[in-house]
């Protein structure tokens, strides 16, 4: 998949770019399965929603599960990657970010790059975050929404807050923008969401500004999220644990593996 300069212009301007159905049903199918199966794996890379009711995020699983591996050098996704980004860039972070129906909870209002720069002292914002919808993104469960343009300003805010969610991984509420400064951008630029049929894939930038409601629909929402850095731009901080960041930092190379035929074991 390569993307058109009219896309790649979207991307630059809006720092947010969604490419439909670049997935089929099948390989969604194998994907989902692979989430479900790694969803059941307890350890530090399971992160669960505040009551214990369910799945809220899952960090490394292209380490656990093959489908997963694979979809990291995929020409849709590593593609459009290099053309955006730069040609030697390796992947960053892997999750999958999951809102059961009724129970999913939001998403705070957030730039990225703040947490990278924070957590692991990322010199410059030079990522780029690949989404795949694993089930179809409507407005009834949770999707994400964006402040078009916002990544242009630059970091928003500048510090975590005192008082943090989570132990296990820097949460967006740890980081949350100002009512002030929300309604300043939005101001500005509006909000969108990108709505889409599982399988999409979802292209934006590590300082737009964006969250989500929690999903109070009958319908999952699950977002697969892998960030790409340039392997120019590494980590200056001490080192977080490897199923929050990657270790390998070689440059990836495009390899196109099919995603339904693979057992699903380790990686």
């Amino acid at each position: 998949m390569r993307l058109s300069d009219e896309q790649v212009r979207d991307y630059r301007d809006n720092g947010v770019l969604l490419v439909e159905s670049a997935f089929d049903a099948a390989e969604v199918e194998a994907l989902r399965e692979a989430f479900h199966r790694d969803s059941r794996i307890g350890g530090e890379q399971r992160i669960l929603e505040d009551d214990g009711s369910g799945v809220r995020a899952i960090y490394s699983s292209h380490r656990r599960q093959s489908e997963f591996a694979a979809l990291v050098s995929a020409s849709r996704v590593l593609g459009p990657v290099r053309q955006l980004l730069a040609d030697d860039v390796y992947l960053y972070q892997f999750k999958i970010n999951s809102k059961p129906p009724f129970t999913g909870g939001h998403w705070a209002w957030h730039q990225d790059y703040l947490a990278w720069k924070i957590a692991d002292g990322l010199p410059s914002p030079r990522l780029i975050n690949v989404g795949v919808y694993l089930d179809e993104a409507t407005e009834f469960n949770g999707p994400v929404i964006f402040i078009p343009g916002s990544h242009r300003h630059g970091l928003v805010r500048d510090h975590r807050r005192d008082e943090v969610r989570s132990r296990q991984h820097l949460d967006p509420d740890d980081i949350s923008l100002t009512a002030d400064q929300l309604r300043s951008l939005v101001a500005g630029h509006g909000m969108v969401s990108p709505k889409g049929p599982a399988g999409s894939v979802l292209f934006f930038d590590p300082q737009i500004a964006h969250g989500s409601a929690p999903n109070m629909s009958p319908f999952p929402r699950k977002l697969l999220i892998a960030t790409y850095n340039d392997v120019g731009n590494l980590p200056r901080g001490e080192p977080r644990p490897e199923y929050l960041i990657c270790r390998d930092t070689a440059p990836l190379r495009i390899e196109d593996k099919p995603l339904v035929t693979l057992g699903g074991g380790p990686s």
